[in-house]
C-alpha cells in the first residue's frame, strides 16, 4: 500500500509536467480519480447550477462512488502513465 501511495503522489507530479495539456474528458478522469484515490466517495455540497466547471468535476467524481481508494489510486497512475506515453 505504501508504494501504491508513494506511485499515485508522483503521478500527481508528472501531471504538472506533461508536454501538452490533455482533453477536457481526460482532465475529468483525472480529477476524478485523483480525488477518489485521496478522499474516497464524494462528499459536501454540489457546487450551484452556474458553476459549470465546478459541477461537471463534482459529478465526474461522483460517479466514482463505491470505488475504493486503492483502486482509484491505481486507476489514476495507470492513466498517468499513459498520458507521459
Amino acid at each position: 500500500m505504501a508504494d501504491l501511495k508513494e506511485q499515485f503522489q508522483k503521478a500527481a507530479k508528472d501531471v504538472m509536467g506533461l508536454a501538452e495539456r490533455p482533453d477536457n474528458d481526460t482532465m475529468l478522469r483525472l480529477y476524478a480519480l485523483y480525488k477518489q484515490g485521496s478522499e474516497g466517495d464524494a462528499k459536501g455540497p454540489k457546487p450551484g447550477f452556474f458553476d459549470f466547471v465546478g459541477t461537471a468535476k463534482y459529478e465526474a467524481w461522483e460517479k466514482l462512488a463505491g470505488m475504493s481508494s486503492e483502486q482509484a489510486m491505481k486507476k489514476y497512475v495507470d492513466l498517468v502513465k499513459t498520458l507521459r506515453g
